[in-house]
């Protein structure tokens, strides 16, 4: 099923309240939460306080991306805070392990996130361990980037790997999403769709989710 998951960090954050009941009245499947710490990228987004008080507004599942170091340290947290699902980068880390059993024994859905410059290949052990996986097509923690191209070679490599296997896995992808591509991207293989300004900044929505989907 093709789902939309509007980015909160493009959101009015003075009318935040407002803002999440419009994409609970939206045909939107999820509420991507963007985490960023100044390290693993060199922006600060929002941590625990901004999840729970998402989590109390929102009447959509809170899909957490974790653009930070040792997310091991963190998951939990995050977890316990209201998260849907919990994904973090795979170059973040020595070995993901750790973490995706941590969120696993919350109960919530596990998700491994590769940059732009990653070999889609380095998924190809996690696959069948994780719930999702998230491809950006833009680079993590950077505003106003163009879509990269290549992203619609790499979701259909990783569509055909899952397939071939017989996995269940989800494909999300992450930048620059639009009226125009998203069409094309889930046509590649993509099964959720992050979209940020292409939602909050549209005149209408409900009606550029409906877009998307179409």
């Amino acid at each position: 099923m093709k789902q939309i998951a509007p980015s909160i960090l493009s959101a009015d954050f003075g009318h935040l309240a407002e803002q999440v009941e419009a994409i609970n009245q939206s045909p939107a499947s999820l509420l991507h939460v963007d985490v960023m710490d100044g390290v693993f990228v060199p922006n600060i987004s929002f941590g625990f306080p901004v999840m729970e008080a998402l989590r109390k507004h929102s009447t959509k599942p809170l899909d957490v991306h974790l653009m930070i170091v040792h997310p091991e340290k963190y998951v939990e947290r995050f977890c316990d805070a209201g998260a849907w699902s919990v994904g973090f980068h795979l170059e973040a880390v020595d070995d993901p392990t750790e973490a995706l059993e941590l969120i696993k024994k919350k109960g919530v859905r596990t998700c491994l996130t590769i940059n732009p410059d990653i070999d889609v290949k380095r998924l190809d052990p996690w696959l069948d361990k994780v719930d999702m996986v998230l491809i950006m097509s833009v680079f993590a923690g950077f505003g106003g980037q163009k879509f990269i191209d290549a992203t619609f070679d790499k979701i259909r490599y990783v569509r055909s790997e899952i397939t071939r296997r017989g996995l269940q896995t989800l494909i999300e992808v992450d930048g620059g999403v639009n009226v125009e591509n998203a069409p094309l991207l889930f046509e590649a293989g993509a099964d959720i769709l992050v979209a940020g300004s292409a939602v909050f900044h549209a005149e209408d929505m409900s009606e550029a989710i409906r877009q998307m989907l179409r």
